[in-house]
């Protein structure tokens, strides 16, 4: 895995946004956590308000605005489950009986 990957919320194919493969893996939950909760809350907020009224064109741009931050969590996501599957069982096994003591 590269030690820069970039994410697939760029809008061209010369890619301006990465995520930094090698960061600490709770470094790498806390962006992914954090962009997919602020959609979910906003969404969670949107579904309690009942009738909405607006246009497609408002709609689409508001599914394009939350599809952008769902995406880059989506692929902090995909670098954590890249990186548990190279790391041997018994280093995930060490690390979670020492959280366990902390």
């Amino acid at each position: 895995m590269n030690e820069y990957m970039a994410l697939t919320s760029n809008a061209d194919d010369l890619p301006s946004l990465y995520v930094n493969t090698t960061q600490p893996l709770h470094s790498l939950l806390s962006t992914a956590s954090y962009r997919i909760g602020a959609v979910t809350q906003i969404l969670e907020n949107l579904a309690m308000r009942g009738d909405i009224n607006t246009d497609s064109v408002i709609l689409s741009d508001f599914a394009l605005l939350c599809c952008i931050p769902l995406r880059d969590g989506c692929d902090v996501l995909d670098v954590i489950a890249r990186r548990m599957d190279k790391e041997p069982a018994s280093s995930r096994e060490q690390r979670a009986s020492d959280s366990k003591r902390q």
